[in-house]
């Protein structure tokens, strides 16, 4: 017998390290940490879609909007431009209008980097108008039950300003054009505006639709008679009547929400005119 027989055999073990922390490494901590941070985006959206009002949620698409630099459009704000800005008609998003003049003609498109030609007596109406509603020079001089009513904007068309029925507080009686006590005293602050200058006016009206199909609807009847209504109050508080372009009634045919029934839908249109126009 050999003298190595009795020898221990020499047994090399060789430990395998895995690196990543365990048997299936640490992939699944950032597949984990993917999904957590998806699920709050998803949780923040749901949130923001509940929360906030169809121009504010324009505003922030906007800012995100790859094709659209600064948010220039609408801000999503609840001032008094309802969250619009100016912006040139070539590269203003077709939002169903087409472009911020709804009966826009060759002559009437913007000009312009702000989408509008400069009309110092308007700017300055605009001016004076903000300034009497947020009482910047003081305190203001209209109650925020009759400020709630009011929207002003910029268009290529001059300044309009829009005031509208809220369910509380309508400007008409239901269903006719019997002005109530809110449209008076607009009426009184809208003539006081008129007064600073000396462009054209235009009244519009428009009517929400009737919840259920008439055979005789009434809506271009009394969108008329609202439109003329209010060219005659104006004119009773001391607007001239060669200053009136024209007085036109929409009936229910230009809602300015989704909903063509909503009472946001019934509203006036007072525009300043352009000089230019």
């Amino acid at each position: 017998m050999s003298a190595h027989s009795n020898a221990a055999p020499v047994i090399i073990k060789r430990k395998k390290i895995v690196a990543g922390g365990g048997h299936h490494g640490g992939a699944w901590k950032v597949a984990y940490a993917d999904f957590v941070t998806a699920m709050m985006a998803f949780f923040l959206l749901m949130w923001l879609l509940s929360a906030t009002t169809e121009k504010q949620r324009r505003g922030l698409a906007d800012y995100f909007s790859p094709t659209v630099p600064i948010s220039r459009i609408s801000g999503g704000a609840d001032g008094h431009f309802g969250g619009e800005s100016l912006m040139a008609e070539d590269i203003l998003p077709q939002d169903g209008l087409g472009a911020t003049n709804r009966r826009a003609t060759e002559s009437r498109l913007a000009r312009g980097e702000t989408g509008v030609g400069s009309d110092a007596a308007l700017e300055e109406l605009q001016r004076k108008l903000d300034a009497t509603l947020n009482g910047r020079s003081g305190e203001s001089m209209v109650s925020p039950k009759l400020k709630r009513h009011i929207i002003t904007r910029v268009t290529d068309e001059g300044l309009v300003i829009e005031i509208f029925d809220i369910a509380d507080a309508p400007l008409f009686e239901e269903g006719g054009a019997q002005p109530t006590q809110v449209l008076l005293q607009l009426t009184a602050l809208l003539s006081e505006m008129g007064g600073l200058v000396r462009n054209r006016v235009a009244v519009e009206a428009h009517i929400r639709a009737a919840p259920i199909v008439l055979k005789n609807n009434p809506v271009w009847d009394i969108s008329t008679q609202r439109a003329q209504h209010m060219r005659e109050m104006l004119m009773l508080e001391g607007l001239p009547s060669a200053r009136f372009a024209r007085v036109t009634g929409h009936a229910d045919r230009d809602p300015a929400v989704r909903n063509p029934m909503a009472v946001r839908n019934n509203r006036l249109e007072v525009v300043f005119l352009r000089s230019d126009i």
